[in-house]
């Protein structure tokens, strides 16, 4: 009989040493523990030691206060114009109040994951499905606002939401792969005929500039023979004028006209040399040894008496 009784004690005095050391409590960093007392909320435990009454004192929740991510499941929502699309995103939150964290709501991140998933089926409803690719931004905020209103409640922030994958059906990706074939093939299209265009207007745009320089090199080419033939002439006849004074002034001078009467009869008689070879006519005077008479023939007389 002793011996149960003093195993009776034994084990009341081992729940006792248990007890007590499980009132000693090390919160860890960026948690909360939250303590009640006789079943009803008694406190809030931070980073730290901290001593609990046993029996009295439990630790009823443990909040994690560091930022988290959810994951929100594919889901299918339809667009404005009635395309089937799979929708799937990630939800980052943090817990700012334990105690809202506890009691406001039994699961805070089931809860959240729900609230993301209709309010992103609401927001595609709203737009077309070309939109939705483009318009990730504008669900994610209006997520994220719809979160943060909810989690005044519940004790936790919604700090952003991101859309992973917006997946439409089978049939209208292939529509839209060839809707981007088709549009590529037009850009390439609209790129070469420009690039042909331009190539086209370098090109008579240099014919016309070559034709340009060739008429423009042909004119100054022209404008400089004409001068230089008129720079010829000029010149020929300042030459002539010259030894025509020349000319007139010696014949004036002593001995002159009988040097010019000696010039003109040894051209004459060069004359003859090539009458045997070339087909010209000349007409000769009768008697060939008269000079008078070849002189009154080449009009010298005429000159003298003039």
């Amino acid at each position: 009989m002793d011996g149960l009784v003093m195993i009776i004690w034994g084990i009341l005095f081992l729940i006792l040493i248990i007890k007590f050391f499980q009132s000693i409590r090390l919160v860890p960093t960026k948690s909360a523990y939250i303590v009640e007392r006789l079943g009803k909320y008694h406190c809030t435990l931070e980073a730290g030691f901290h001593a609990l009454l046993p029996f009295i004192d439990r630790v009823a929740y443990i909040q994690d206060l560091k930022e988290e991510t959810i994951d929100v499941p594919p889901q299918e929502c339809f667009s404005m114009d009635e395309v089937n699309v799979e929708v799937d995103g990630v939800i980052y939150i943090s817990v700012v109040d334990p105690v809202k964290a506890s009691y406001g709501i039994t699961d805070y991140r089931f809860a959240a994951m729900q609230l993301a998933q209709t309010t992103t089926r609401s927001v595609i409803g709203t737009l077309e499905l070309d939109r939705t690719f483009e318009e990730r931004d504008l669900i994610s905020a209006k997520v994220v606002e719809v979160l943060d209103a909810a989690g005044e409640s519940w004790g936790i922030r919604v700090h952003r939401y991101e859309i992973k994958n917006i997946s439409p059906p089978q049939t209208v990706k292939d529509a839209m792969e060839m809707q981007v074939n088709a549009e590529r093939e037009r850009r390439a299209i609209l790129a070469k005929s420009e690039g042909d265009k331009q190539s086209l207007i370098n090109r008579s745009e240099g014919i016309m500039r070559e034709i340009i320089n060739v008429s423009e090199g042909e004119k100054q080419r022209r404008i400089n023979a004409a001068e230089g033939k008129a720079s010829e002439i000029m010149a020929l006849a300042r030459a002539t004028s010259e030894s025509i004074t020349k000319v007139a002034q010696v014949i004036n001078q002593d001995g002159g006209q009988q040097a010019l009467e000696m010039q003109l009869s040894e051209q004459y008689l060069a004359q003859f040399k090539g009458l045997g070879k070339a087909q010209n006519k000349v007409i000769l005077p009768a008697n060939l040894m008269d000079y008078q008479q070849w002189m009154d023939t080449i009009g010298l007389n005429k000159i003298k008496s003039g």
